[in-house]
């Protein structure tokens, strides 16, 4: 059986003078998981750092099921578009990673083992 839990993957190349603006838009609190959170499909946002380069960023969105989020999209064109066109100042480049469907049973995050045995 698969989760119908669903991921919407993007990757970033920010311009260093906008930083705040797009940590302020694309944070799991920020201005495009609040357009998302007036849907209750919409689960979450999760943004990744690379440790390597300091510029690039990438943005996992959660939705209970891909229909959801195309149907979001939909009803929400409108803002959706007016904030896709701010936000654009903020980076150099953008790359759509794909849909997701996370593998039942692999969402949990392990919690590392801080004692060891002998």
């Amino acid at each position: 059986m698969t989760s119908e839990r669903f991921a919407y993957v993007w990757r970033y190349t920010i311009d260093p003078d906008h930083r705040s603006a797009f940590l302020a838009a694309y944070n799991p609190t920020g201005e495009w998981a609040q357009l998302f959170s007036s849907d209750p499909s919409y689960l979450g946002t999760s943004l990744l750092e690379d440790v390597d380069h300091q510029d690039r960023y990438v943005t996992i969105d959660y939705w209970k099921a891909k229909a959801d989020r195309d149907a979001f999209r939909e009803r929400y064109a409108d803002e959706f578009n007016k904030l896709d066109s701010r936000c654009e100042a903020f980076t150099r480049e953008e790359e759509f990673f794909g849909d997701y469907l996370e593998v039942e049973g692999a969402a949990a995050i392990p919690t590392a083992n801080t004692t060891r045995s002998p």
